[in-house]
């Protein structure tokens, strides 16, 4: 589909976008609260969850329609603009009458394309500005598809949310980064603005500053981060919450960095380090096919002698040692575990085509009988 996506914001180049607000709305008084504060620091976008969905049922899901009428006093007061998450039609009519300014989908309704298109469905007609967060799973085409489906409903101003991706074991993120997914939807929709939603990314608020700097490091387009008057006592996310006055010296800390510049000798010195880094990208793929044919000669083997594709023991010392031999060569056992499964995949598929020649053939040939 071919879009044609303006920018949400207005922004000067080099000036992040700056959304903040409570993870939900809880009380008018909390609601204003945080607003006075944040209105003293002139982000752009003041946020508050209304209707909030929870994991399982019983925990805090949200004031509902009251809680707008406490982002209407916001602007009215403050004069920020004011954005809530919407997840159904409902919720797009109620937001509407309410006069809020920018939309939001959250990565539980951006992963159901029924909701997505329920939302689409609900805002034609009503150019209102619309930001997308990623879906729960590492899934780009997903995120893709909720982009198209608002734009298709005539939506002129898209942005997205980077807000992490849920994965399993253990992890020092809520949801983790997977940067490289958010630089893969930014290739494939060029200028589409991207703010980092570091709160839901850390799930704690140690870390936010360190996420917060790697998403300006990434050229990021900006930060959505959940601030607090007293976090501690929220009645959800506290864990990731912060104060307006520790919001405003991380924004304050940010280093940001230019996205080129037109010292000569620094083009050239990146210019060598770039030819170098293509001609070990180039080695290693020549490595990884010769490495491919070695998987298929086994998978000759395995075949002949009725030797399972897959095994364990294998492929669990092939990982221990080479996670071993990374931290020696300081490689990161995240980094090292992802590039050595992506290869052993592939190894399989390889060696299951070897091992399933003439299988296919003989099945098509019975089907057509």
């Amino acid at each position: 589909m071919d879009m044609k996506i303006n920018p949400v914001f207005d922004k000067p180049a080099g000036q992040p976008v700056v959304i903040a607000g409570p993870c939900s709305a809880e009380s008018e008084e909390q609601v204003l609260t945080t607003a006075r504060a944040l209105a003293k620091q002139n982000i752009d976008l003041f946020r508050s969850g209304i209707w909030k969905p929870r994991t399982r049922p019983g925990s805090f899901e949200g004031v509902g329609v009251i809680g707008l009428k406490w982002l209407q006093k916001v602007k009215a007061e403050t004069g920020l603009k004011v954005t809530t998450e919407v997840a159904n039609r409902a919720h797009v009519f109620e937001a509407l009458k309410h006069g809020i300014d920018v939309l939001w989908l959250g990565a539980r309704t951006t992963v159901n394309p029924f909701s997505v298109q329920e939302v689409a469905d609900a805002i034609k007609g009503v150019d209102i500005p619309v930001l997308i967060k990623n879906p729960i799973n590492p899934d780009v085409k997903l995120w893709m598809g909720a982009i198209e489906r608002i734009a298709k409903a005539g939506v002129t101003k898209i942005g997205v949310i980077h807000r992490g991706f849920s994965s399993f074991g253990n992890s020092n993120y809520r949801n983790e980064p997977m940067w490289q997914l958010a630089i893969e939807l930014k290739r494939l929709v060029p200028g589409i603005q991207m703010v980092c939603d570091n709160s839901h990314i850390c799930g704690r608020r140690d870390t936010l500053a360190f996420v917060a700097q790697r998403a300006m490091d990434l050229q990021m387009d900006g930060l959505m981060t959940e601030v607090h008057p007293n976090p501690d006592e929220a009645w959800s996310d506290a864990a990731q919450q912060i104060t307006p006055a520790v919001f405003g010296e991380l924004v304050k800390g940010l280093k940001l960095r230019k996205a080129s510049t037109n010292d000569v000798e620094f083009l050239e010195h990146i210019d060598d380090l770039r030819h170098q880094i293509d001609e070990i990208d180039n080695n290693l793929l020549n490595l990884y096919s010769k490495r491919m044919n070695l998987a298929e000669n086994i998978g000759k083997y395995k075949k002949k002698n009725n030797i399972s594709i897959l095994q364990s023991s294998r492929w669990n010392e092939i990982l221990e040692q080479s996670m071993a031999k990374g931290r020696e060569i300081g490689l990161s056992d995240g980094f090292v575990t992802q590039v050595l499964t992506a290869i052993h995949q592939e190894s399989i598929n390889h060696q299951t085509k070897v091992m399933n020649t003439g299988t296919t053939e003989k099945q098509a040939k019975k089907a057509k009988a």
